[in-house]
């Protein structure tokens, strides 16, 4: 279903995502467009990876 090299890649990525997003949160002030982003990107990232585990767990079945 997916290549483990692509697995890394993947994880990689949802990995700066979501340290990324998770670093920034303390810094910007509530409802300004910046804690939107900041949101969206934390869930995002979290969302690609249940999405990552689910096809993982798919293949090493």
């Amino acid at each position: 279903m997916i290549s483990p090299q692509m697995g890394r890649a993947a994880f990689r990525i949802i990995v700066f995502l979501v340290v990324t997003s998770l670093m920034l949160l303390p810094f910007v002030r509530p409802r300004s467009a910046e804690f939107v982003v900041t949101i969206i990107t934390l869930v995002v990232g979290l969302g690609l990876g249940v999405v990552l585990f689910v096809l993982v767990r798919r293949r090493s079945r």
